[in-house]
């Protein structure tokens, strides 16, 4: 009596376990698709030589040294004037209003709205204000000045999540001790919210670094190597655009560009988890020992 009743359950918890079992590997496998095509195609363009020469011949040969000078400008510009702003706005979320008040809703609706305009609409915006109001023209500086407009709001947002979630274990802890909200702020929450912050910081990196319809408004299209702020510079990401839309036989660098932006992506996300790590340490009073 009690196999017939269990033997039911256990074909269904078989057919669920095989369910989510083969959602997992679909998964995986649209996540390794493209990866593998990316690799497949642009391992044989990737070299030393393709990383540390100029464009030529439109892209279909030499290499791409100043696209890769280009991008970093670019993103580290939009990272610089986007990050005190976000932790502006976050620390504002978190401590200066009310969560459940109207101005920390209507904020928080505000960034919502804002982190789902689409690129092309923040690019006539950077184009219409940085490039021909303020006279940057197509540059570096406008392009990451604009990107650094685009990636606000999910930088606030990601940034005031993770001190919330903070604030709700060791505010209270804080304050019991008799420190102020400053003290707390800077001492107890920021530390213990800088895996979040990093993550957003990543995130909000990813999106620059593969962002294309922005740049082909502010930044520009010029493939040499920039001098200053103020010169045209193209993104690896509107690198492989226009290779691979526009430059007949521009394929197989185009692929060598992305498997490039892949490392760079990921040089760049290593490198920001080992300065949190870092700073983690460093904020919080503790070191490493060997043992």
């Amino acid at each position: 009596m009690k196999l017939g009743l269990t033997q039911p359950l256990n074909y269904r918890e078989t057919a669920w376990n095989g369910l989510m079992y083969g959602l997992t590997l679909a998964a995986f496998a649209m996540l390794l698709w493209p990866l593998f095509t990316v690799f497949s195609n642009g391992f044989q363009a990737l070299s030393l030589d393709f990383l540390i020469t100029s464009p030529s011949d439109a892209g279909r040969s030499g290499g791409i040294a100043p696209i890769l000078v280009s991008t970093l400008a670019i993103v580290l510009v939009s990272l610089i004037a986007a990050l005190p702003l976000a932790f502006g706005v976050a620390v504002m979320l978190t401590e200066g209003f009310d969560p459940e008040g109207w101005p920390a809703r209507l904020l928080r609706c505000s960034l919502d709205i804002l982190a789902g305009i689409p690129s092309v609409v923040f690019g006539l915006f950077g184009l219409s204000f940085f490039c021909r109001q303020l006279g940057l023209g197509y540059s570096i500086l406008a392009g990451g000045l604009t990107l650094a407009c685009m990636i606000l709001p999910t930088l606030a947002r990601s940034i005031a999540f993770s001190l919330e979630s903070a604030a709700y274990a060791h505010r209270s802890g804080g304050a019991a001790l008799g420190l102020s909200r400053q003290s707390v702020l800077w001492h107890v929450l920021v530390p213990v919210a800088l895996p979040g912050i990093c993550a957003g910081i990543v995130l909000a990196m990813t999106r620059a670094l593969a962002e294309t319809a922005v740049l082909l408004f502010t930044s520009g299209y010029a493939d040499r190597m920039p001098e200053s702020l103020l010169d045209s510079g193209r993104s690896i990401s509107v690198h492989i655009y226009d290779l691979s839309t526009n430059v007949p036989g521009g394929s197989p660098n185009a692929y060598g560009s992305a498997l490039a932006l892949l490392l760079l992506l990921a040089m760049l996300s290593f490198s920001v988890h080992a300065i949190t790590r870092w700073m983690q340490r460093r904020m919080t009073g503790t070191t490493t020992r060997s043992h």
